[in-house]
């Protein structure tokens, strides 16, 4: 697997494992973004220079050591935080789509409305008809499999089901874009593996224009069609890896010896960063 160097748009070389004749328009282009944070001593950079590219349809993956900004960028991409400095741009479709939806690793979901509400809050923050809302809420949480949980709170759910909620409430909405900040994080092995399933059939079904966060390097080659990796803190573009495997993917892929082989270049790449972080904190 050839390792490449993140570049910009303008000097963005052809990769022996992109499909050959995309036409896919660039959905999301961060140029130069920074974040810095006042302290009582010296400014702290969240993120320096970073530069990322999307294509629309694209499943992305980021990967980087803990505390590197990856959140903090998946937030700015958000619109939660602005960047210090840099250009962020999201370029919407249709009018009456919203632009992004954000999951994120703790439990999004209010305690005090029902599953099925919680997911058709975005539809009912639109202005849909109750009647119509339920009918997607219903059906996304069909595709979940907790219809038999539409009428039940979130205190009676596990955090798998409680995840699958927010995974159903950002499909349901219909997005452009889905930004989620480590979604499976906070699960267990088994459950996160039955989860990391259920989402690749869910975007395969729409081919929504994904930015994921996770610490798996694992989760990031079975889910994307592309890695990007982040230097430790403040984080910059390392580099980045296309994932071969084609489509559809399943759990099984990660028996595959091909699997091991990029997983391991990966963490290869990534592990001196990851070495910095712990150094940093001794």
């Amino acid at each position: 697997m050839e390792n490449r160097k993140a570049l910009d748009g303008k000097n963005r070389k052809e990769d022996p494992y992109s499909p050959k004749g995309d036409t896919k328009s660039v959905k999301i282009r961060a140029f130069g973004v920074t974040k810095i944070y006042p302290s009582a001593n010296e400014p702290v950079y969240a993120i320096r220079d970073f530069n990322l590219e999307v294509e629309e349809g694209e499943f992305l993956c980021i990967v980087g050591p803990s505390g590197c900004g990856k959140s903090t960028f998946l937030r700015i991409l958000g619109g939660l935080i602005a960047p210090t400095s840099g250009e962020v741009t999201l370029l919407p479709g249709k009018a009456d789509v919203p632009l992004q939806s954000i999951v994120f690793q703790e439990y999004a979901i209010f305690p005090w409305k029902t599953v099925i509400d919680n997911v058709a809050f975005g539809l009912h923050m639109r202005g849909f008809p109750r009647q119509e809302r339920r009918e997607i809420a219903f059906d996304w949480l069909r595709k979940v499999g907790l219809v038999g949980f539409a009428n039940s709170y979130p205190h009676q759910l596990s955090g798998g089901m409680k995840q699958r909620v927010s995974i159903a409430r950002a499909f349901a909405n219909n997005p452009e874009i889905l930004l989620m900040d480590e979604p499976l994080g906070a699960l267990d092995a088994q459950t996160r593996a039955v989860l990391q399933e259920e989402l690749i059939h869910l975007w395969e079904d729409l081919r929504k224009t994904v930015v994921y966060i996770t610490h798996s390097i694992e989760e990031a080659v079975l889910l994307g069609d592309r890695v990007v990796l982040m230097t430790a803190h403040p984080g910059t573009n390392k580099s980045e890896f296309w994932v071969p495997f084609k489509r559809p993917r399943s759990f099984a892929l990660t028996s595959a010896p091909e699997f091991g082989r990029l997983t391991y270049a990966i963490w290869q790449d990534l592990q001196g960063e990851v070495q910095k972080t712990m150094e940093k904190q001794r």
